[in-house]
């Protein structure tokens, strides 16, 4: 399977994924706004969303899939799979008692989890009735990170990039029937529907795993060398492969400190940069990791670090762009997502701030995403915690510093300089290991990419002041009309400048979608 292709299955049906994540985010600013309710939803969705891609989909994907590949690469399948069973009971089951205890324990833990919330106040009993109605959802979660790790060991990566999805499916209806016809509390409906998607989600991955002829068989679960092993990787891990989320929960713990709406603000702004983050970061990693991990395997460095070059091209090249545009246009992009209904002008205003800040960080973020797995590949998790205890700490200082001058904007800025950071030392240890080694090809199309991204942002933002009558019309189809004219203008100049500065050729494009890997199994 070659990188593109596989980058690209996982980036369609993620791009799916998060258009609906707009539409549901849509729906949530109509109904909720920015407001006590969508504070205590947010944090009630982010509290077990943080634990899931920390534990369940962070941690455990970095320390599983790289165990899971190397037993695929000796050949033995039964085995593998024998793996996977007896990693799946562990884990599901210790989450269990830890959503049990978490939720019993809730009215506690919430005072430390959003200690701007009043206890007894309205914002902290919605939060913590919200989160103990949402933290099933994690137990689900680590079910269907395994079984999606699974297939991606078998370079099947569309059931697992496909199962947000229905997540996004159910919210919407949820809101739908809200909008049009309510018969209870939005972010109580709201709650119930993220509970019931990730029991949806769990039938999805056990029918595509069945259908592939991989699913787990259900064995009495033992603690085997290997099972030790994959809890070993993954405690130094569970920092390692989440720093972003745990930056994130940080600064919802901070935000809670401020004005009301501080947290919605943020929310808001994460999820629309999270679009380039999601199609374009997590797929090159999640398509990444298993074929560094068995190239490494079969004792094929030389192309390991041509993928891992390859992977930071691909990245950068769609990355770069979309960072620049993100910060160039940020009000006209807020303004159309989401001003309807509840969330007014000076919201938008708020929000977008918080976008450009965020967005300054995008590359990092990605590239984290690239560089994590030449270490999970390695079996080596316990490298990027050190480098994700010091980008925490950078980022809980810095929002702190920041946050009497920036407020909510300082939080997202803290974000972004703490994403830079790891990305940096991530890049230079591998470098400093001997286990990367940029070439003259990479270094070339950055260069044009930076100059490409440029030209980009120079005609965006002389076309949003000459746009500014459709931009802040009345009508939302003249506010979408403008800008759709934006992103147009802007990617149809990038993609020019690109070949024009040397950042792409089509003629390379082609030839990633031909290479593939040596193993073909399952493909």
């Amino acid at each position: 399977m070659s990188l593109l292709r596989s980058v690209a299955t996982v980036g369609g049906f993620t791009m799916a994924s998060r258009v609906l994540g707009f539409i549901r985010d849509i729906l949530i600013a109509t109904v909720l706004g920015a407001g006590p309710v969508s504070d205590a939803f947010f944090v009630a969705f982010r509290i077990p969303n943080m634990f899931r891609r920390l534990v369940a989909e962070g941690a455990f994907s970095a320390a599983f899939v790289p165990l899971f590949a190397r037993q695929l690469e000796e050949g033995d399948e039964k085995t593998a799979l024998e793996f996977a069973s007896h990693a799946l009971a562990f884990l599901t089951g210790f989450l269990f008692l830890f959503s049990v205890l978490f939720m019993i324990f809730m009215p506690f833990l919430m005072q430390y989890l959003a200690p701007g919330f009043e206890v007894g106040g309205d914002r902290y009993e919605l939060a913590v009735t919200y989160t103990r109605i949402t933290f099933p959802y994690l137990t689900a979660m680590a079910v269907v990170a395994l079984l999606g790790g699974v297939l991606n060991a078998f370079y099947k990566f569309a059931a697992m990039s496909a199962a947000p999805i229905l997540l996004n499916i159910i919210l919407i209806s949820a809101l739908s029937v809200q909008l049009y016809q309510p018969f209870t509390e939005a972010g109580l409906m709201l709650s119930i529907g993220v509970a019931f998607a990730g029991l949806g989600q769990v039938i999805y991955l056990v029918v595509a795993c069945k259908r592939e002829g991989v699913m787990p068989p259900l064995l009495i679960p033992r603690l085997t060398d290997k099972i030790k092993r994959l809890f070993k990787l993954m405690l130094p891990g569970l920092l390692g492969a989440g720093v972003l989320q745990i930056n994130i929960l940080v600064g919802t713990i901070i935000a809670s400190l401020l004005a009301t709406g501080s947290i919605s603000y943020l929310y808001y702004a994460d999820r629309v940069y999270q679009l380039p983050l999601g199609v374009i970061g997590i797929a090159v990693g999640t398509a990444l990791l298993p074929m560094l991990t068995r190239q490494i395997r079969s004792g094929n460095e030389g192309p390991a670090n041509d993928t891992l070059n390859r992977a930071v091209e691909l990245s950068m090249l769609f990355t770069i762009p979309a960072a620049a545009a993100l910060m160039a246009i940020a009000t006209p992009i807020v303004q159309v997502l989401f001003e309807h209904g509840a969330f007014d002008e000076q919201a938008t205003k708020t929000t977008a701030e918080a976008l450009i800040a965020f967005s300054s960080g995008l590359p990092a973020y990605v590239l984290t995403k690239v560089y994590a797995p030449g270490f999970f590949a390695r079996e080596d998790t316990t490298t990027p915690v050190i480098i994700g205890v010091i980008a925490m700490v950078i980022n809980i200082a810095l929002s702190l510093l920041l946050l009497d001058l920036l407020a909510h904007v300082g939080i997202a800025l803290a974000t972004s300089i703490a994403a830079w950071v790891n990305a940096v030392v991530l890049f230079s240890l591998l470098i400093f290991k001997g286990q990367h080694r940029p070439d003259r090809r990479l270094l070339k199309r950055i260069a044009g990419m930076v100059l490409a991204a440029a030209a980009m942002t120079a005609l965006l933002l002389y076309l949003n002041a000459v746009l500014q009558p459709l931009l802040s019309a009345d009508l939302l189809s003249s506010r979408i009309l403008g800008l759709a004219m934006l992103i147009a203008a802007g990617g149809g100049i990038y993609g020019i400048t690109a070949v024009i500065f040397g950042a792409a050729r089509l003629s390379d494009l082609k030839s990633m979608l031909r290479r593939r890997t040596p193993n073909k199994d399952h493909e």
